[in-house]
């Protein structure tokens, strides 16, 4: 039965057209999917890497005031002094 039909559609040029215009069309569908699939990763990705980022910098600030910070009680009071902090 269905390889009956099958080969109905093969004999028929119409359907034939028919069929290769419907696989170009669910082609290019698929095609579409798959970049929006892409720009959703390529999306997740970014927002990612500005996290990754933003992490980073808060880091970064955190080890330049550790470095800038007094020693000892005698450091502290030397820079209380002179007015520095």
């Amino acid at each position: 039965m269905i390889g009956a039909l099958l080969t109905g559609f093969a004999t028929n040029p119409w359907a034939r057209t028919v069929l290769c215009y419907g696989a170009i069309v669910l082609a290019v569908l698929l095609f579409l999917l798959a970049l929006r699939r892409s720009g959703e990763r390529a999306g997740r990705l970014a927002e990612r890497l500005e996290t990754s980022e933003k992490n980073n910098d808060v880091q970064r600030r955190m080890l330049e005031a550790a470095a800038r910070r007094p020693r000892d009680r005698d450091e502290l009071a030397e820079r209380l002094c002179d007015g520095q902090l």
